[in-house]
């Protein structure tokens, strides 16, 4: 990709805060990219539709969309609790009948499917939750949210919760890969990947700065926003997290939830 291509290069980016030492800094780092913020969803709809060049996609999306590239070794994963990915019980789990989505989801909707299944042996009726709805807006028999909106302890007693990325780790002793950085391959460059890696680690570094400034706005303790920044998300891509995404794909494939000919392979990833 040249200079003037990348400069140009549409970028889509999540807008809860579990990216945001992604984004913080990213204009910085591509001072003329034009960069959408919008939730998961949403980014992988345009990237499908190539109203974007390379966007933070749910991870299950990759599997999903033949001729995608992992451009950059920087991710939205977990190992362990998560707290923004949560699976909301009315009834005991193995009885559940009807199970609400998060509209914002498709990575953690994949995952709760899996867990459900697997352990559960229920493949309950899917309904959507909209974005701008909360849980007592829906009646199914439990509820998944992502996002800003599942750190509140909610109103409503329910009979079990289950942290997606805890329950994962607990299961596989692998990390979890919420997200990951896509693009059509003719898009893909070693200058876009560096450029992207080196915001996550600015990014990260500004942790406490970015919980100060996000907290107030999210109804959160600081404390809580800089925990959930640093302890309970890390943004790297390594070999653990690989191992991680390519059972995450073989577990999705076995219950029909994506394609089962697409492969993790090492030359799908860009790196810097």
């Amino acid at each position: 990709m040249s200079s003037s291509a990348q400069n140009s290069t549409r970028i889509g980016a999540v807008s809860y805060l579990n990216s945001r030492p992604l984004v913080q800094t990213l204009q910085r780092c591509f001072p003329e990219a034009n960069l959408t913020l919008d939730f998961p969803s949403r980014l992988a709809d345009q990237l499908r539709c190539e109203e974007l060049d390379v966007a933070l996609i749910p991870s299950v999306e990759y599997f999903r969309t033949p001729g995608y590239q992992i451009v950059s070794d920087a991710c939205v994963a977990a190992r362990g609790e998560v707290l923004s990915v949560r699976l909301f019980f009315r009834r005991n789990p193995a009885e559940i009948r009807t199970l609400a989505l998060d509209e914002g989801s498709r990575t953690s909707a994949a995952l709760a499917r899996i867990i459900l299944a697997e352990h559960f042996g229920v493949y309950p009726q899917t309904e959507p939750l909209s974005l701008q709805l909360g849980l007592h807006h829906s009646e199914a028999d439990a509820v998944l949210l992502i996002g800003d909106r599942a750190m509140h302890t909610p109103s409503e007693q329910f009979c079990r919760v289950i942290d997606l990325g805890q329950f994962w780790y607990e299961w596989t002793g692998l990390p979890f890969v919420f997200a990951v950085w896509a693009a059509r391959e003719n898009c893909a460059s070693e200058s876009l990947a560096a450029g992207l890696s080196r915001a996550r680690d600015e990014g990260v570094s500004l942790a406490a700065s970015i919980a100060a400034e996000q907290a107030p706005l999210l109804g959160l303790s600081e404390q809580t926003a800089y925990r959930y920044l640093t302890r309970n998300l890390h943004y790297r891509l390594s070999s653990a997290e690989r191992s991680g995404l390519q059972l995450f794909y073989e577990l999705a494939a076995r219950h029909s939830l994506v394609d089962n000919h697409v492969e993790l392979r090492n030359e799908n990833l860009v790196t810097a």
